[in-house]
């Protein structure tokens, strides 16, 4: 068994929680979204960076309504989540150029969610990419400021 380690997610794991960060986010006014880390609004879903990333890059995508499972998702919505999954992992390949992608959801607490807002999360990979700094020394190595990846992933939609 291999296990993975994300000290750096502390933060946020023991910060305290002020209302759902996915609605507080597509609520604010759209001259907010770079504030608020919005790379993309849709008509039903938008796109999101993860202020505490796994692995650099890592977006997800949420349906705007406050819904807590795949099964809430009206036909709209699931179209729009998946073609934007899809739009995702192509324009993180051409910016970032990873050689593999994590694309999944946690729903429910006893799977690992931390906000109960249905989002999916697609994580850019590369061979390698997990190694002796987070195990050791509890540093991530991150080679872009969340606002250039922001500005650059931006471009693509």
């Amino acid at each position: 068994m291999k296990n993975l380690w994300a000290p750096w997610r502390q933060e946020y794991i023991l910060s305290e929680k002020k209302g759902c960060i996915f609605c507080h986010a597509v609520e604010a006014d759209n001259g907010d979204d770079d504030k608020n880390l919005i790379v993309y609004r849709g008509e039903e879903c938008f796109l999101i960076l993860n202020k505490f990333p796994y692995n650099y890059g890592h977006v997800m995508i949420s349906p705007n309504k406050h819904k807590c499972d795949v099964d809430e998702l009206d036909d709209r919505e699931m179209l729009e989540i998946m073609r934007l999954i899809g739009r995702t992992k192509a324009a993180l390949r051409e910016y970032l150029k990873p050689e593999g992608f994590n694309i999944g959801a946690n729903v429910g607490k006893a799977a690992g969610a931390g906000a109960q807002h249905l989002h999916f999360h697609v994580v850019p990979r590369w061979v390698g990419d997990t190694n002796f700094m987070p195990v050791i020394s509890e540093t991530k190595v991150i080679s872009e400021h969340l606002s250039e990846l922001l500005a650059g992933l931006k471009k693509f939609f």
